[in-house]
């Protein structure tokens, strides 16, 4: 059956403008067409979803319909909706984002479940804030873009004290709003570097010294990251939106997709106390790969979680 074209007077109403936002993404071929031309008419008009559909016939006007139908020529060629509106929901919280940042998706919020599983479970690292001398939870976000992961454990972990790192100077500064607009940038420290290698005894580049002087409060009790692990001949498989639009550094781990693996559960081994655990997503068929890295004897307790999907999703260890 042809797409149907556009045609006739322009929307005037809630309901005209629906239906052709609706017809322009369709016909281009857009995922989700509905959905996205109705957060980006909610978002227009700064109206929820309700609004929108119990008053169709509401006038809407000419510079907001310009305006929104600017928006949808905008995701037609490409541009992410979550861009588009800047915000997206992660945890049951709403985040900034902007082209800076890697969208949260949710199959991430299994690397806080796991994670916080696993503080909380019956085994040797249950109460592992108890460890260190000031009794707090001290707790590394590898990579945290919008910082989604470090929030919602900052809002899960009254008593952590949260690092949050990344190697984009960008994406700190929208790490650092979303942790000031919940209420939990006091408990989040933002340092731009490359993984952990700020707090290593001996970091990488000569002469970079560490952040962190004292020995003992370079520990962490957990370590939680998800890493870019897109391999790089895999780029043309990915979704337009994801390959033009979101950024390479947090989609890319290199040739195989899975060398900063082995970079991260090193550090991680170095930084982590005894019993401190480790969280990491999983790419779509990384897990083969990835855990034999920890088939050494300085980590136990390796296990795999899936997501909703079946998909092997997070890897999880604690440090011997």
């Amino acid at each position: 059956m042809p797409e149907p074209r556009i045609v006739g007077r322009r929307a005037s109403d809630v309901r005209d403008a629906l239906r052709q936002a609706i017809a322009r993404l369709r016909g281009a071929n857009i995922p989700s067409h509905t959905l996205a031309a109705e957060l980006l008419l909610m978002h227009t008009l700064g109206r929820d979803r309700a609004w929108i559909y119990s008053h169709p016939e509401s006038a809407i006007a000419a510079d907001d319909l310009e305006r929104y139908f600017a928006l949808i020529a905008r995701r037609a060629a490409g541009e992410p909706t979550q861009y588009l509106t800047g915000k997206q929901e992660f945890w049951a919280l709403e985040f900034e984002v902007n082209p800076s940042v890697f969208i949260p998706r949710p199959e991430t919020e299994h690397v806080v479940e796991v994670a916080l599983e696993r503080l909380r479970s019956g085994s040797a690292c249950a109460d592992l804030g108890s460890k260190t001398t000031d009794g707090k939870l001290r707790v590394a976000d590898v990579g945290t873009g919008s910082g989604c992961i470090a929030v919602a454990l900052a809002k899960e972990l009254r008593n952590a004290e949260i690092v949050a790192t990344d190697i984009s100077a960008a994406a700190l500064e929208v790490a650092r709003r979303n942790a000031g607009q919940h209420g939990v940038a006091g408990r989040i420290q933002f340092v731009a570097t490359d993984l952990l290698e700020s707090f290593l005894r001996e970091p990488r580049i000569t002469g970079r010294q560490s952040r962190v002087t004292s020995p003992d409060s370079r520990l962490f009790d957990l370590i939680v990251s998800n890493p870019p692990y897109v391999a790089r001949d895999e780029s043309e498989t990915l979704a337009r939106e994801v390959r033009d639009h979101e950024p390479h550094a947090a989609l890319f781990g290199g040739p195989k997709g899975t060398e900063i693996y082995g970079r991260l559960i090193e550090e991680a081994r170095e930084l982590l106390i005894p019993g401190g655990v480790l969280v990491l997503e999983l790419g779509y068929d990384s897990a083969p790969r990835v855990r034999p890295l920890f088939e050494n004897n300085d980590w136990t307790r390796v296990e795999i979680t899936n997501d909703l999907a079946g998909i092997p999703r997070v890897i999880a260890a604690e440090k011997v």
